[in-house]
């Protein structure tokens, strides 16, 4: 029975788990460019739409912590938070590499190039298409989810990936308080998934966070 848990208490700020001075300041560039980017755009397909920095960080934890070894992100934009990732994987014996999946060939390129220059190239794999239908393709299995692209979408997303998770998955998405509209088909079709505990947790844009839990 799934359960449905808001956590009204703010979260500190997470310090970061991996320490690498040169894939901080890349982040800190890029969390600055994507800032002042964003910013400068009217249109918002435009705009690079990072997670911010707490919340990429609790992202990055919930990974090692839970050593999730086949990660699938639907939504790379220019890598930022591919960047988090592929860091907590390239430190798990026997993780693969992280399949992030961006529609835009653009900043598909940026995304690569920005792993490359943190070293983590080996550790990712972009795909490029539709999301839908490129997680149509996939073969999987996944121990952990995280969505962050079109929010609307993802329950479809989430139906295709039922059968390619894991038994004891983990599934994030982000924008859980800062568009509860459009989430919400998301939201309420996790929550009616059988053995999944799920909580929003207020860092950041609200990041929703469901586990089946595997006695």
């Amino acid at each position: 029975m799934t359960r449905q848990l808001t956590l009204l208490a703010q979260i500190p700020m997470i310090p970061p788990p991996i320490s690498d001075p040169e894939l901080e300041a890349l982040l800190q560039r890029l969390e600055e460019e994507g800032i002042a980017h964003d910013a400068a755009q009217s249109e918002h397909r435009r705009k690079r739409l990072n997670l911010e920095t707490p919340t990429a960080r609790l992202l990055q934890l919930l990974i090692l912590a839970a050593r999730r070894r086949r990660v699938l992100e639907i939504g790379t934009s220019n890598g930022f938070s591919a960047l988090w990732i592929a860091a907590a994987l390239r430190r798990l014996p026997g993780a693969k590499p992280l399949i992030t999946i961006e529609r835009d060939p653009k900043r598909a390129a940026e995304a690569r190039e920005n792993l490359s220059q943190a070293g983590l190239a080996p550790w990712t794999d972009i795909r490029i298409g539709e999301a839908t239908g490129v997680v149509s393709g996939l073969e999987g299995p996944f121990d952990a989810v995280f969505f962050d692209a079109d929010r609307v979408s993802a329950p479809e997303q989430l139906s295709l990936l039922l059968p390619k998770l894991e038994a004891d998955a983990l599934l994030l998405a982000d924008n859980a308080l800062s568009h509860p509209v459009e989430i919400a088909s998301y939201i309420e079709a996790v929550s009616q998934l059988p053995g999944f505990l799920s909580m929003t947790i207020p860092i950041g844009k609200g990041l929703h966070v469901a586990h089946r839990f595997q006695a």
